[in-house]
């Protein structure tokens, strides 16, 4: 039997706003970039220090006010937990140190790629890790993320390891969280991850005090302004993104994420000019195509798995 009308009118709602929490997600990622490049002359240590502090601050009010603690208490009394949330923790301070720097040495472009590269290395990380076989198109669509490497390597004179860090990082750290299941939500998740960070963001934050100094607050109030705000610019993505993939199907998902890179593509090349030469275009080009295969490929076995699905009484 069909699902009555009301119900399928419900499912729709349900996954127009998941649809919209999620682009609002990779659109808020995507044009990070833009916004750290505002904090400037903060460098990437002071910036990511001053996140992991201001995201513990923002996420201890959040839960203040939902009355969420018990889910992160929940995650502390778990050794395991709290392990794998120390590890996560070290994988997205990582990413966040290499993209902050990314941003504000002109490689946006490099941050674009390596998030256009992270789809295939979360497919790689199957294979290696969990040891899924690949099917044939996705065979294919790693081909072309080889030569793309391949051919950015030679072009350039150099391997581009900030795509690639970022790739990596990124990767690890989804397989890592997926680890900890649906026990970790995404704020007490990130409160965790975040306390595991505080004390070395504390001894960065002190070294620069003590050295070059600390360039927040001495820059204008607009800029102390921006660089308080980073907490918050860390949370939100992370809770759209939570309230969207629990409303979409994963093949939803994964098309809508090359949305972050996209605009970082747009930010990189034709909003701050970074260079592209051929061989970045040609590099570019041929993850594109991989990313199409891959995405065909996902929509096939996303189709036919529902297929395989009994009807719904």
């Amino acid at each position: 039997m069909s699902r009555p009308a009301p119900v399928l009118e419900d499912v729709r709602m349900h996954r127009r706003a998941g649809l919209l929490y999620a682009v609002g997600a990779y659109g808020l990622w995507g044009f990070l970039p833009g916004y750290f490049l505002l904090l400037a002359p903060s460098g990437p240590f002071e910036v990511v220090a001053g996140r992991v502090i201001l995201s513990l601050a923002f996420c201890a009010l959040l839960l203040t006010i939902t009355r969420g603690w018990r889910s992160v208490a929940d995650v502390l009394r778990s050794p395991r937990l709290a392990l794998i949330m120390g590890v996560a923790a070290a994988l997205i301070s990582v990413n966040w140190l290499v993209f902050v720097f990314a941003a504000l040495n002109g490689q946006v472009l490099a941050s674009s790629l390596g998030y256009f590269i992270n789809p295939l290395f979360t497919v790689l990380l199957g294979v290696v890790v969990l040891r899924e076989s690949l099917r044939p198109l996705q065979w294919l669509a790693m081909g072309f993320g080889a030569v793309a490497i391949i051919v950015l390597a030679i072009g350039l004179g150099e391997i581009p390891w900030i795509s690639l860090a970022l790739a990596g990082s990124f990767g690890l750290y989804g397989l890592i969280k997926k680890q900890a299941g649906p026990r970790v939500g995404a704020v007490s998740g990130l409160t965790v991850e975040t306390m595991w960070l505080t004390v070395p963001a504390v001894v960065v934050l002190l070294v620069l005090a003590s050295g070059p100094g600390i360039a927040a607050g001495a820059n204008g109030p607009v800029h102390l302004a921006l660089f308080l705000m980073s907490g918050v610019a860390t949370a939100v993505p992370l809770l759209l993104f939570a309230a969207g993939a629990r409303r979409l199907p994963l093949v939803t998902i994964g098309l809508v994420q090359y949305l972050a890179p996209i605009l970082q593509f747009i930010l990189g090349a034709f909003v701050l000019h970074e260079a592209m030469p051929p061989e970045r275009w040609v590099g570019f080009g041929l993850v594109w195509v991989a990313l199409v295969v891959l995405t065909i490929d996902m929509l096939v076995e996303g189709r036919m798995s529902r297929r395989a699905l009994p009807e719904p009484l």
